[in-house]
């Protein structure tokens, strides 16, 4: 997994509640094997006209103004519905690295972090902030320092986010759950040593 420690991009704004899984990823696409490839599906239902994968102009990723954007600002429950882990893969295979919004369904909150993407929680009043100064500021780039704790733009505005320490430290280090599990791979040979496994 990679390591996430301080990101500067682009913001694209998608001003859309509950956007689940399912328009993140639809289900026919999770006939894949490999966590990669993805990218290219993400938003699928909004993003193209047909099945030639024809752009749909009026689709917030497809304007030219918004092209290789790596933050996505929406609003709140992103993320709700199933529990596929697809929909984090989608996203970072896409290019996201950072997910900014008032609220986002649990699980796909969790499966964020243990796909190297940092979703982040505002208050409505500060999501509809960060609306408006994209609006005013297009192109508009943040700065997010998980390090620090603090999200900055490029005229000196700047706001502390939080980020539970336990996750925050796993994406400093890039730790997945096998990497996580890996810390321990001494102790765990030992014990596979001792109980005749290996």
């Amino acid at each position: 997994m990679r390591a996430f420690t301080k990101h500067t991009g682009l913001v694209v704004p998608m001003n859309r509640s509950d956007v689940d899984t399912d328009q993140i990823i639809p289900k026919q696409f999770l006939k894949r094997i490999e966590r990669t490839g993805f990218g290219r599906f993400a938003f699928y239902d909004w993003r193209y006209k047909d099945e030639q994968l024809t752009p749909n102009p009026d689709f917030e990723l497809n304007k030219p103004e918004y092209q290789n954007a790596t933050i996505l600002l929406t609003r709140r429950n992103f993320g709700c519905g199933s529990s596929r882990e697809h929909a984090p893969w989608a996203l970072d295979d896409f290019g996201f690295r950072v997910i900014l919004a008032s609220g986002f369904g649990d699980i796909f909150y969790n499966n964020c972090f243990k796909n190297g993407l940092l979703p982040i929680r505002f208050s409505e009043e500060i999501i509809d902030e960060l609306f408006q100064r994209e609006a005013v500021n297009c192109p508009f780039r943040l700065t997010v320092d998980l390090e620090s704790g603090f999200i900055s733009d490029e005229k000196g505005w700047t706001i502390p986010f939080e980020t539970d320490d336990s996750r925050k430290q796993r994406l400093i280090q890039g730790l997945d759950d096998i990497g996580l599990t890996l810390q321990k791979e001494i102790k765990i040979t030992e014990y596979e040593k001792k109980h005749g496994i290996v």
